[in-house]
């Protein structure tokens, strides 16, 4: 007899393939940044590129990030290990948007912080996804 986790996962293969063209833009965008050093890993079915501590020559600079972490479909690009791993519940809310919205989210989330902006709010603390994902934050973890 299939397990609940099994039948949760085979569920979710569509919201996967929804958010695919979001994801496959992360991972080309994970693939632009290796030369300044990534690390991949697996987590919880998504994928999380963070850079590497420089290991490369002084000369080679990293990119300048203004954010610790970003999310495009079933990918998470952060600036360290580090990062990720104290976002993950943010960034992995961010995911499940990914998966409700598919590649609209690449216009809804800009959209929703125009509309902030146009209120006179705050454009990213305001954005609707932004409130939702600090809110999963809070939530306790589900089961194992």
């Amino acid at each position: 007899m299939p397990s609940k986790s099994t039948d949760r996962n085979k569920l979710r293969w569509p919201a996967k393939l929804w958010a695919a063209p979001c994801s496959l833009l992360g991972l080309l965008l994970g693939l632009l940044l290796t030369p300044w050093g990534t690390r991949w890993s697996v987590h919880q079915g998504v994928l999380e590129i963070a850079l590497a501590p420089r290991t490369q020559k002084p000369a080679r600079r990293r990119p300048a990030w203004r954010f610790s972490a970003i999310t495009l479909g079933h990918v998470v690009l952060g600036q360290s290990s580090q990062a990720l791993q104290q976002l993950r519940r943010h960034e992995h809310a961010h995911v499940a948007q990914y998966e409700r919205w598919g590649p609209v989210f690449l216009v809804a989330y800009p959209l929703s912080s125009l509309i902030q902006w146009a209120k006179g709010k705050r454009p990213y603390l305001d954005n609707r996804f932004e409130v939702q994902a600090r809110e999963a934050e809070r939530r306790p973890p589900l089961g194992p």
